[in-house]
């Protein structure tokens, strides 16, 4: 895939997340995928992606991803900054949390690998 093609992907994979479609989300990953972030810890394969992906929702049943732009890295590398808006149904608190993401596709074009960082 091309660069602009990637930083497309990287796009409609935050635009499902903020739309809360779960299931479209989810077929962007592929199913040995990995997922790391600094906030809800490290996950192997899709099927463990998708419980953590289906409770984090459910929480944050109002969650929105600011994205300002998407940096193309390295081949099949995509990073963006975001700020991510929503309510804690736990605690009823609104919280924004800042953040970096690296998404990595694989050659079939699918989501091999996220990191989510804290800021430094």
């Amino acid at each position: 895939m091309t660069e602009t093609e990637l930083i497309e992907m990287a796009r409609a994979y935050v635009a499902l997340s903020n739309a809360h479609q779960l299931e479209l989300v989810l077929s962007l990953f592929a199913e040995d995928a990995t997922y790391y972030s600094a906030y809800v810890g490290s996950f192997e394969g899709k099927a463990a992606i998708a419980s953590m992906m289906e409770a984090f929702f459910n929480r944050y049943q109002d969650i929105y991803w600011q994205v300002e732009a998407y940096q193309y890295t390295e081949e099949g590398t995509i990073i963006f900054d975001f700020i991510r808006h929503a309510t804690d149904s736990e605690t009823g608190e609104f919280v924004e949390v800042a953040g970096r993401e690296v998404v990595i596709f694989s050659d079939k074009s699918l989501i091999s690998r996220v990191e989510v960082y804290r800021p430094e």
